[in-house]
């Protein structure tokens, strides 16, 4: 008895080994200098441990801003959309490009000192749901650690970007995405994944920095209730589920916010939608926990503490993936540790960080998928229109799918006490499917596209642009008020960096890096990017001057989903570059190279209105993701209307059965369909584009 008991004691120990960390780093980036920051260096994504991307640099100000000029910038070779936030540590700037590529520049000269490249497989796209995009890296100990879209987490030697180890972290290769940066919390590198439009099952995991070993993994949703439950907190998420949610997945993926909060040891993250995005497709009913909602856990253990659910039995694509800052606020004369957070639902939340019990909530957009909050709770009051699935009517939501406010990260000022927030002023129609059914590939939404769809027809367009807007909003999170607001000719604007000099810096869909008063909002300088910049901006400081940089290249979901409305920017050219500034400078861009657009001249439509249909349908659910909503196409991805391939059934097909553009050196990225489509289906597709193509034309598009 004595011998099994030793046994089982040392069985134990070699258990609770398996999952010890190496350690906290004590050389290179340490725990104590990101949470207390370096003079001049921006060490993680959001500049400090509270996300809050403020700047305490004050030589570029709001009386000598409009001096800085372009000190250099670098090309980019991965023409796709460009999110990441680069990083400063010992005069180098890490950053990464889509592709999950990471470069290494020296700050002051722009000097290329390295460049690594994972080598994703291009046809990992048709599991990425919003392009080939990558946020950025995480410095930590002497390496630099980025996650790659098609799911392995990479850890580099900061000196020559040589590979120390790497680890495939999704589950399988078919659902799951990474695009989202890494953290790092006492030597744990925290990381997500992408993937609530397949069939993924959110997560959140802890590695150790050194070894990539993985430490603990909190799932956001519940399994197969038939398996059993790994913890007591998904035991209580299975009751508020329905149906047989497990075989999709279930969504509520990690694809982006992750703060950990050193004052109460809790790492707090966003979860996404669940999915799929209808609730009747599943037979799904309840609030579908814990998607759409701040979890937050042991940053230790991975132990869930609490979580607070923004948009209960989400069936709008309202994820809560939006950037989470924690800050110190007073509040009704009491200092109170709180979360703040915008999600895509259009409410500004604050929260209180040790227990999440909520405070307060106002709404910074326009809309009307609820009516309202419950003060007590902090529940919305669903719109009984807005849940299409039960109506049997389409829904035009506001927001949309794409957000009041998504990724782009916003930023806190302590000085003046805002949050700067940029936001979408969109809508997006959504419709149940009937009938449907899960596919092979694809979108896992049951949504009706072709219902919705834009039509061919003028006024509809119009009023559709006229109404796509977007915004820069100064929000007082105590008063749950705009302090001040700058209107965007169109949605999808960069993220904002706010500085101790009185500034707030921002990127815009039309091409331009701006720069505002950070307490009235008047613009005080710009410069002419080229192209739509969406990522936030960072500074930094090398021998005593101050650098202010971004990356610009237009692209991710707005390119490519929104058809016509994606021309609500100037992003309908890709011109990929980080830009750097400082005072003084006069550096200048080259010339914008000519756009080559072909003419729209297409083939005849010769189908019948049957086929039409069907092809309308098809394409919705399996081409307009990527190829734009009514086969009209953003900058990345082909136009379908003008390709060479739709006039003929057999070169539509070779493309999309037999997968002509994977074969060859330069495979495009464009996957066979071979597993979802028959013939018959995509020369459904063939005519629907040809019908399309030739109502555009008629209606005078060149």
């Amino acid at each position: 008895m004595r011998f099994k008991a030793l046994a089982a004691v040392a069985l134990l120990a070699l258990a609770a080994c398996g999952k010890q960390a190496s350690g906290p780093a004590t050389e290179g980036v340490t725990d104590a200098m990101i949470a207390s920051g370096v003079d001049g260096e921006w060490l993680t994504y959001g500049n400090d441990r509270g996300e809050q991307r403020f700047s305490k640099l004050t030589q570029v100000n709001d009386t000598n801003v409009g001096q800085l000029g372009l000190a250099w910038s670098a090309d980019l070779e991965t023409a796709r959309g460009q999110e990441a936030t680069p990083l400063m540590h010992n005069g180098v700037l890490y950053v990464s490009t889509a592709w999950s590529m990471v470069k290494a520049f020296d700050a002051k000269t722009g000097a290329l000192k390295w460049s690594y490249d994972p080598k994703v497989p291009r046809d990992t796209l048709v599991r990425a749901c919003c392009d080939a995009v990558n946020r950025g890296v995480a410095l930590y100990g002497d390496k630099v650690f980025v996650g790659t879209l098609d799911g392995r987490l990479v850890s580099l030697n900061q000196a020559d970007g040589k590979v120390a180890w790497e680890k495939t972290v999704v589950p399988n290769q078919s659902d799951y995405t990474i695009t989202g940066a890494p953290r790092i919390a006492n030597g744990k590198v925290l990381l997500g994944s992408g993937g609530a439009e397949y069939k993924a099952r959110g997560y959140l995991a802890a590695y150790d920095w050194k070894t990539g070993k993985e430490l603990w993994k909190f799932h956001t949703v519940p399994g197969n209730p038939d398996d059993g439950f790994e913890n007591k907190a998904m035991e209580a998420a299975a009751k508020t589920w329905s149906g047989k949610w497990w075989e999709l997945g279930g969504g509520g993926t990690v694809w982006d916010s992750i703060t950990y909060d050193p004052a109460t040891n809790l790492v707090l993250f966003g979860t996404g939608n669940a999915e799929p995005w209808n609730p009747a497709a599943a037979g799904r009913e309840g609030d579908s926990l814990y998607t759409s909602s701040i979890v937050a856990v042991d940053a230790d253990t991975g132990e869930y503490k609490w979580h607070f659910q923004e948009t209960p039995e989400d069936r709008w694509d309202f994820d809560s993936n939006a950037q989470i800052t924690v800050t110190d606020l007073a509040i009704n004369g009491e200092q109170k540790h709180v979360v703040l957070h915008a999600p895509k639902n259009g409410y500004f939340y604050v929260l209180d960080a040790k227990s999440g019990a909520f405070i307060s909530a106002g709404s910074f957009v326009t809309q009307n998928w609820s009516t309202g909050i419950d003060p007590k709770t902090g529940r919305p009051m669903i719109n009984p229109e807005a849940r299409y699935e039960k109506t049997g009517k389409p829904f035009i939501s506001i927001p949309g799918a794409g957000g009041a406010h998504s990724w782009q990260p916003m930023s806190f000022s302590p000085a003046t006490g805002f949050t700067y927030i940029p936001t979408n002023l969109a809508a997006f129609p959504f419709a149940a499917a009937k009938d449907w059914k899960p596919s092979a590939m694809g979108f896992q939404t049951a949504q009706d596209g072709a219902m919705v769809a834009m039509p061919a027809d003028k006024g509809a367009r119009a009023g559709a642009l006229a109404a796509t807007t977007g915004a820069l909003i100064a929000w007082d999170p105590v008063g749950q008020k705009a302090a001040w607001t700058v209107s965007h000719p169109g949605p999808w604007n960069g993220g904002t960096l706010s500085t101790a000099g009185n500034l707030v810096f921002q990127g815009t869909a039309e091409g331009y890096l701006e720069a505002y008063s950070a307490n009235k909002g008047a613009k005080l300088w710009s410069f002419d990017a080229q192209t739509g910049v969406m990522a936030a901006p960072m500074t930094y400081s090398i021998g005593g001057e101050q650098y202010v940089a971004v990356l610009a290249g237009w692209g991710g979901v707005w390119d490519i989903a929104p058809g016509v409305l994606s021309t609500k920017s100037r992003g309908a050219r890709n011109i990929s570059r980080l830009l750097v500034f400082k005072l003084g400078a006069k550096g200048a861009l080259p010339a914008i190279p000519p756009l080559n657009k072909l003419p729209l001249d297409p083939s005849a439509f010769t189908g019948t209105p049957e086929q039409a249909t069907a092809g309308a349908n098809t394409y919705a659910r399996y081409c307009s993701v990527c190829h734009g909503d009514a086969a009209i196409a953003g900058a990345l991805n082909p136009d379908l209307r003008h390709s060479v391939y739709i006039g003929s059934a057999e070169g539509i097909r070779a493309v999309v059965i037999d997968g002509l553009l994977m074969q060859g050196d330069h495979p495009k990225g464009m996957v066979s369909f071979k597993a979802a489509l028959k013939p018959e289906d995509v020369e459904n597709i063939r005519q629907y584009i040809l019908k399309r193509a030739n109502e555009d034309k008629a209606l005078g598009e060149k």
